[in-house]
């Protein structure tokens, strides 16, 4: 049996006969009334069970996204069901507006008839990755006059991919036509340093001498130079660090938010520049892994991998990194690590193993600055702020010496923030393939 507020009601409809008449038979009278009306609708009531429930849903969504959630009801018994149900999604997948207080999940009123079907419809607005699973839906069904009814749980399990929201899209456009300045399909040609042959041309002033063609030379008995562009089909392995660092919150999110819309970035402009792209994501094994050669395909392949990739509470095994990223590289390729720039970690792990990796490889480090450390720093009015700035100046010393180490091994460091992630890394990309060092 399950008791609604007009139950309540009516049961606080008593104070007024037991105020009139105050004595014990008159509440056991009363009280007698209120159980028989529950009794009565509870009878009167469907069956929740003669409900055939089934669930539909696409598979996926974006972070931030909307997709509507629909719950049909097909009622196979004598009656009609008057039911509320109530479908149990996650509150983070719930808009605010059905679920202000975070914990509330919609409900939905709706009138089957015997023999018929209705559906109901649930709008989810995820807002964390991964996937989103709601197991049982509870049915509850009224009798005619309100009071009181039947509910059962019943079991619809459904699951919802949450892809990552992939803000940094909008920085693509810009980023794709620097890339076709870069390989020649605009009219903008490369010309100077590069590793793929482009083209011959006749010797200007302030050309590098090393690039004469002297063949060509004598048999146009004119100096004559080669041009060249960077060269396509590298191979792009993306590094998601997804150790206990990634799970400092930066701003309003984590920094492994930051290096996924960043991996993201990366991965669909290498696509698009012929390059092949693969991603791993790595603490002490590999939490997600993706490789696709086809263009179109690296989104898909690249967000679905991303979609379930949380922060571990672990140290990375940087010794094990080294040993995957070999495993998967056969030739030099440029080695995108997105990780922390914070000092100990990598003094404690990275510094030791990564002189393996420049010797056959590109290799750049991303990393999320704080934009609060800045502040920390210019802020010092008062002696509680100028501690404060004192710590931050000497956090931002020990990351910048940290950074010049990484480099003198011959690692591209990236750092900013985390809006601005993405296109520098995005940028560096295109930097190393205009100056033909991958």
């Amino acid at each position: 049996m399950a008791l609604t507020s007009r139950a309540v009601l009516v049961a606080l409809a008593g104070l007024v006969p037991v105020a009139l008449l105050p004595a014990p038979l008159t509440v056991i009278v009363w009280a007698a009334v209120v159980l028989a009306l529950c009794a009565v609708d509870v009878a009167l009531a469907a069956s929740p069970r003669e409900l055939a429930v089934s669930r539909r849903l696409p598979p996926s969504v974006r972070l931030s996204g909307t997709v509507a959630a629909v719950l049909t009801l097909r009622n196979v018994g004598r009656r009609t069901a008057r039911a509320v149900v109530r479908d149990a999604w996650p509150p983070s997948t719930l808009p605010d507006g059905d679920a202000p207080t975070g914990a509330r999940t919609p409900r939905h009123r709706v009138d089957v008839p015997a023999g018929e079907q209705r559906s109901v419809t649930t709008t989810l607005v995820p807002t964390r990755r991964g996937d989103a699973v709601a197991e049982r839906v509870t049915v509850r069904t009224l009798g005619p006059l309100g009071v009181a009814g039947r509910q059962v749980s019943l079991d619809v399990p459904g699951r919802l991919r949450v892809l990552p929201e992939f803000a940094s899209r909008r920085h693509l456009p810009s980023r794709l036509a620097r890339l076709r300045e870069l390989d020649g399909r605009a009219a903008v040609q490369v010309r100077g340093a590069g590793t793929e042959f482009d083209s011959l041309r006749e010797y200007v002033d302030g050309d590098d001498v090393r690039s004469i063609d002297w063949r060509a030379t004598a048999r146009r008995r004119e100096v004559v130079v080669r041009t060249w562009r960077p060269e396509r089909d590298r191979h792009v392995l993306l590094v998601v660090d997804t150790s206990r660092t990634s799970a400092a919150r930066v701003l309003d999110a984590t920094r492994l938010e930051a290096s996924v819309e960043a991996a993201l970035l990366l991965g669909v402009l290498a696509a698009h520049a012929g390059d092949r792209v693969e991603l791993i994501a790595y603490d002490r094994r590999v939490r997600a892994r993706a490789a696709d050669s086809h263009s179109s395909r690296v989104l898909p392949a690249l967000a679905e991998a991303l979609a379930g990739v949380q922060p571990a509470l672990v140290e990375t095994d940087w010794p094990g990194l080294v040993g995957q990223v070999r495993s998967r590289l056969s030739r030099r390729a440029l080695v995108v690590l997105l990780t922390s720039l914070d000092p100990a970690a990598v003094e404690q792990g990275l510094l030791d193993v990564v002189g393996g990796l420049t010797r056959r490889h590109q290799v750049v480090l991303a990393s999320v600055a704080d934009p609060e450390l800045e502040q920390l720093r210019t802020s010092r009015r008062t002696v509680e702020e100028v501690f404060d700035a004192a710590a931050a100046e000497r956090t931002s010393l020990e990351r910048a010496a940290v950074g010049v180490r990484l480099r003198q091994r011959g690692v591209e460091v990236v750092e900013a923030s985390p809006d601005d992630l993405a296109p520098r890394l995005a940028d560096t990309y295109l930097a190393l393939k205009a100056a033909g060092r991958l």
